[in-house]
């Protein structure tokens, strides 16, 4: 029997997110960006062994920047997990590309941005992705990650070639 390839999962975080650690810590926490996905790897790695999970492969991204961040999720992802910073309020664009690709992506937001000041409680994402996990922390990734891979992977019988 050949087994089935990996997953290939990605974890993409937007703009400002490169400042977590000393970013309005009260409200994102001290983690820097390197160690939320350190703890996002190895909590995914506890969560898969004891819920017989199929192997995944997480590729963890960044940028600050709009059209590299869009470009970005176009390479052939199983899935994706997005945490897209202030452009959940204000891209359009992001919106857009995430309907066009036809790929399972899930929404993730460190804060609970529904119990915030007004312009933060509207996802123009929302929409358009599978599910929203806001207000957990680095916790909220790995439930996006289960959600995602066990509702939406699953029965999926090959990855979505590049569209490069």
């Amino acid at each position: 029997m050949v087994a089935k390839p990996a997953l290939r999962i990605l974890i993409a975080n937007g703009v400002n997110l490169d400042l977590l650690g000393s970013r309005e810590p009260d409200v994102y926490g001290t983690q820097t960006l390197d160690e939320m996905n350190r703890d996002i790897e190895a909590r995914w790695a506890e969560v898969a062994a004891v819920s017989k999970m199929p192997a995944v492969e997480l590729h963890f991204f960044q940028s600050n920047h709009e059209g590299i961040f869009l470009e970005a999720l176009d390479a052939g992802w199983d899935g994706i997990v997005i945490n897209p910073g202030a452009w959940t309020h204000t891209s359009l664009a992001l919106a857009d590309r995430i309907k066009g690709l036809n790929v399972p992506c899930a929404e993730v937001h460190l804060s609970n941005i529904f119990g915030r000041e007004s312009i933060r409680r509207e996802s123009l994402c929302s929409s358009v992705v599978v599910g929203l996990v806001a207000g957990f922390g680095a916790q909220g990734y790995v439930a996006a990650l289960f959600s995602l891979v066990s509702t939406q992977l699953t029965s999926r019988p090959q990855p979505l070639p590049s569209r490069r």
